[in-house]
């Protein structure tokens, strides 16, 4: 029976079990008394939605603390072993596929590196399509033990309908690929697990949101610093995240040509792939026959050498008209969304570090709006190279959330586009 406001009674015992399985994945463990305030259900729904979750096996007892006078309290958290997703990174130098358990531990991991002609779709397949199987024997898991596979790429992700999840992925040559249905074709996984295909910087700013340098804000910028550039937006009005081809913007008219084409944008001066070209345009050396991540390790190097070398002043150069570059990108950013935090992430990013921040702050407060600016901070993601796989596995898990644990009550198949985990409510303030 549906109530005034449409909703069923297992809309509400749903909508109750994943109020008790949020707050115990994050805040957990907690016993049954504490999860009354915390959820705002009643004492008698918390015990009922509880024995279902242990029944349904979501839910363990995980100790017990004393209480005021009376018996000790049990202590409750999410089991670990009760469901695994799958996170997988389709970067710009390897393929990265982990295997994660319901609390996001990694269990297993498999990397394929990308050579020439690194794009090309029946090869991402492939390494998509053995790096699952290989982790799944790495860890003794069923594939029907799976949640779902969440993959992040580079490009805009569009759900069909019949063909699912389609990339358009422009500066890597990718037209309406239709990626699920190829992973799909010749799949050793059950019907019955989804695949969740998103934006990479999408799933980045997931990752940071849920368990990085995010946490607790309400407005923030993700930011993806790879061969190319890309962001995530979260704010009260785009609570979910909105992946935004930041590195599109045009940062200068008539300018160097990029990737996809186009003149002046952001990501022919501040993506790794662009930012090493100018370094050798302008007499840099790197070692022949390397990967970018090495190449822009030599960069690095010489820019910022031991004490008693001095620097390579082509590598300074480039690497503060880069800053110049990036800060007046963010500096679009905060005028345009007032974040509260702008997090840098991506492996360049990672790897151009802390040392590259301060010219980049200095950058972003002299071309933005003096009110915003003051108000914002700019720092390095928490989570390292592995964010994306992280954020990746996240999608089925937000899903999975969504539905109250029920595998019972999910789609058989389910893109991106279905997934929309409310990360601001999601996280502890």
């Amino acid at each position: 029976m549906a109530g005034r406001n449409g909703r069923t009674v297992r809309d509400l015992r749903r909508g109750n079990r994943t109020a008790v399985l949020q707050r115990l994945y994050f805040d957990g463990p907690l016993s049954r008394f504490e999860l009354g305030p915390a959820t705002g259900l009643s004492s008698g729904s918390v015990s009922n939605v509880v024995a279902e979750l242990i029944a349904d096996g979501l839910v363990e007892e995980a100790g017990s603390v004393d209480s005021d006078g009376g018996r000790p309290r049990i202590l409750l958290r999410v089991a670990p072993g009760s469901g695994h997703m799958i996170g997988v990174d389709v970067g710009e130098t390897r393929v990265r596929i982990g295997l994660f358990d319901l609390t996001l531990t990694e269990l297993a991991r498999a990397e394929r590196p990308l050579a020439q002609q690194r794009y090309e779709v029946e090869g991402i397949v492939g390494h998509v399509r053995d790096g699952i199987a290989e982790v799944l024997a790495e860890a003794g898991i069923r594939p029907e033990r799976l949640l779902g596979v969440g993959i992040g790429v580079p490009g805009i992700v569009e759900d069909t309908g019949e063909l699912g999840a389609v990339v358009h992925g422009q500066t890597i040559g990718w037209d309406a690929v239709p990626l699920e249905k190829l992973l799909r074709d010749g799949s050793q996984l059950p019907d019955g697990v989804p695949y969740f295909i998103d934006n990479g910087a999408r799933t980045l700013g997931q990752a940071e949101m849920w368990f990085g340098g995010g946490r607790g804000a309400r407005n923030a910028v993700v930011v993806l610093f790879g061969s190319g550039v890309g962001a995530c937006l979260v704010s009260p009005e785009v609570e979910h995240g909105r992946a935004v081809e930041w590195g599109h913007l045009t940062v200068r008219v008539r300018g160097r040509r990029c990737r996809c084409g186009a003149l002046g944008c952001l990501e022919a001066y501040a993506g790794a792939e662009s930012l090493l070209d100018r370094w050798r345009e302008q007499g840099g050396s790197a070692p022949e026959g390397v990967d970018e991540e090495t190449a822009l390790t030599a960069m690095l190097a010489g820019a910022y050498p031991a004490e008693d070398a001095a620097p390579d002043p082509v590598a300074v150069a480039v690497l503060e008209e880069t800053a110049e570059y990036v800060g007046a990108g963010l500096s679009d950013l905060i005028n345009l969304f007032q974040p509260e935090r702008i997090l840098i992430g991506g492996w360049a990013g990672l790897q151009l570090g802390t040392r590259f921040l301060p010219a980049v702050r200095r950058h972003a407060a002299s071309y933005a709006l003096r009110h915003p600016a003051h108000k914002v901070t700019i720092d390095l993601g928490r989570l390292g190279p592995d964010a994306v796989t992280v954020g990746a596995a996240i999608l089925p898990l937000a899903d999975f959330f969504a539905h109250g644990g029920r595998r019972d009550e999910r789609a058989p198949r389910t893109t991106s586009s279905a997934v929309r985990p409310a990360v601001a409510e999601r996280v502890p303030h």
